[in-house]
């Protein structure tokens, strides 16, 4: 599933080609993705200006003129590619096209059917149910250390499992929580709440660099992602732990390498030594 990086390298690359244009054409070709695409969707959208594309935790926001706020979630499998020139013949898997006035087509692909739109509008978005429970962006200027000891601080479950939910920090997922671990030296089997004042500091800190790293590196492209340029993403080949069982640690002298564990269904990697 794309996380924060991947979301977001999505963001800048369809910004210059929706924000400031108009909609001239919605087509939808299948509206059973994981929740139903309403039904007034694409007639509320036809004709309508494009002020803001922004981003919340893993969720696009598309901020119209008239106060309609389009909610968007990629899904397992979804991507969103860019035609400036007439798009090919629509796949299967091809849900959803944007067209502008500028001539560009926004394509929809998704071929598990686990991405979703919904619409809500800029006075009620706060309380919208898939966003009035969900935690801090870590990339958000009001992060730090001390908003992320508040938020760990009565979990007493595995650090790892606990920075997935996304009621405590929106937006990461299993790759840049394993990436963060391992660059603030904190064991994923650490509990929670025990991240306190300079620990909570450190991690922070570095969940903010490694995203900005990615980020730049336009994001991880393992399975589905891809940029809407269609170009991939290249920050998979500077993983320090994920996916990286049994390899040399990047950053300490141990003899057992990475390792893998299992936590909540999910598999961990991380190095022994060197997170405690």
């Amino acid at each position: 599933m794309p996380e924060l990086p991947e979301v977001e390298t999505v963001r800048r690359g369809l910004q210059p080609y929706l924000e400031g244009h108009r909609l001239t054409r919605v087509i939808i070709r299948r509206s059973d993705l994981r929740r139903p695409i309403p039904k007034d969707f694409a007639s509320r959208l036809e004709g309508g200006y494009v002020r803001e594309l922004a981003r919340r935790g893993k969720y696009l926001l598309w901020y119209f003129e008239d106060n309609t706020v389009v909610l968007q979630h990629l899904g397992m499998s979804g991507r969103l590619s860019l035609f400036e020139d007439p798009p090919p013949a629509p796949s299967p898997h091809d849900h959803v096209d944007f067209e502008t006035e500028a001539g560009v087509c926004i394509r929809f692909s998704d071929p598990r059917r686990f991405g979703l739109f919904a619409l809500s509008d800029t006075a009620s978005l706060a309380v919208h149910p898939l966003l009035k429970d969900m935690g801090p962006d870590p990339l958000s200027e009001d992060f730090g250390g001390v908003r992320l000891m508040e938020r760990l601080e009565k979990r007493k479950g595995p650090l790892k499992t606990v920075l997935l939910d996304q009621h405590v920090v929106a937006g990461l997922g299993n790759i840049y929580v394993c990436e963060s671990l391992y660059w603030s030296g904190l064991s994923p089997r650490r509990r929670a709440s025990s991240i306190r004042s300079g620990r909570a500091r450190k991690l922070a800190d570095t969940m903010r660099r490694v995203l900005k790293q990615a980020i730049a590196a336009g994001g991880s492209s393992l399975r589905d992602h891809v940029q809407p340029s269609g170009e991939l993403g290249y920050f998979q080949h500077h993983f320090a732990v994920y996916d990286q069982e049994g390899r040399r640690c990047p950053a300490c002298d141990c003899k057992d390498g990475i390792r893998r564990i299992r936590q909540a269904g999910r598999s961990t990697y991380y190095c022994a030594k060197r997170q405690r």
